[in-house]
């Protein structure tokens, strides 16, 4: 055989194993859709990226995330119903937002339970909160489960006035998140509550339907909810919680390795996340008071302490056991 023409076929041969090789490894491949409603600036990306990294890692690149942040699959509400038919694999969601299908996860929403930043993270990352956590979503919902648990920090008060005190926020209109959790202690506080989907919160603080937002600063900076609301008042009533979930839909199509590969990339969001998500909230202080934006850091939280705590257990024995079990392991953590 003539040297050019054995050239073309060992080049042809080889062109044909690459271009299979790389046939076969497109195929072994596995896309999972992973919807969130905050961008992928906030914990909440931070997060998506920590269990996509790990879980291509541990199955050698054949399970791919695909994130879509920034409600692109719909705001928690819609992806929480997706997520139950299988139309998403993998999301995050509020715990609060979670209670529209597991109302015992809105123990978590009840204020002041968390003692300040570090016992948040703590709790959070706390293996027995975490098991019961799941277990509760286990017993009480079909079509998904829960992985773990992270924290977006502590939620606070915007608006274009100062909040000192519990009197300043008496009968101003409060966009909250809809559970009974978040009704009874707003309404406790005198204040009005409005329900309504996260995407329109700006509008509503910028046309007067409601007078304050709350949620956290990364969030709050995030979202440019400071164009609208350029007075933040740290309160730090309530803890920004969150949970991944997974589709029973997807969860049924893994292996019992790949099982184990998925739990593993939650088990190490919840062992990372917690702790850059309160450092992304003073990054994000810094960054909006060189903006111009007014910080109340002297909120005077006794009224709304002495309002609350009457109210915690009350509240959690309302919501069912797995919420007293719950609000006990957060206490009990030092």
């Amino acid at each position: 055989m003539p040297a050019n023409k054995w050239m073309r076929v060992v080049c042809s041969t080889t062109l044909a194993v690459v271009v299979s090789a790389a046939q076969g490894a497109s195929a072994a491949e596995r896309h999972f859709s992973f919807g969130y409603d905050q961008p992928h600036t906030t914990a909440y990306g931070f997060a998506a990226d920590t269990f996509a990294t790990k879980l291509k890692e541990l199955s050698q690149g054949a399970m791919i995330i695909d994130q879509f942040p920034g409600a692109q699959l719909g705001q928690e509400p819609q992806m929480l119903q997706k997520i139950r038919t299988g139309d998403i694999d993998f999301i995050i969601s509020s715990t609060a937002n979670a209670a529209t299908v597991a109302p015992e996860a809105g123990v978590l929403s009840i204020h002041f339970i968390f003692g300040g930043e570090d016992h948040l993270k703590k709790a959070i990352s706390d293996p027995k909160v975490v098991a019961s956590f799941r277990k509760m979503v286990a017993d009480t919902v079909k079509g998904a489960q829960t992985l773990t648990l992270i924290t977006l920090g502590l939620r606070d008060f915007y608006s274009k006035r100062e909040i000192h005190n519990i009197a300043d926020i008496r009968g101003l209109k409060i966009r909250v998140q809809a559970t009974p959790t978040e009704d009874t202690l707003f309404t406790a506080y005198g204040a009005q509550v409005v329900h309504m989907p996260f995407g329109e919160v700006y509008t509503s603080l910028q046309t007067g339907v409601v007078d304050v937002a709350e949620n956290g600063i990364n969030v709050y900076l995030s979202n440019k909810h400071y164009e609208v609301a350029p007075v933040m008042s740290l309160s730090e009533h309530e803890a920004n919680d969150n949970c991944i979930w997974v589709s029973d839909k997807a969860w049924n199509s893994f292996s019992d390795d790949e099982k184990k590969w998925v739990q593993s990339a939650a088990d190490e969001v919840n062992r990372l996340e917690p702790a850059h998500a309160i450092e992304l909230e003073h990054q994000s202080m810094a960054k909006l008071e060189k903006m111009g934006v007014k910080f109340v850091k002297d909120v005077d939280k006794s009224g709304f302490v002495k309002i609350a705590e009457p109210i915690q257990d009350k509240t959690a024995a309302a919501l069912g056991p797995h919420a007293v079990e719950l609000l006990g392991l957060v206490r009990a953590v030092q």
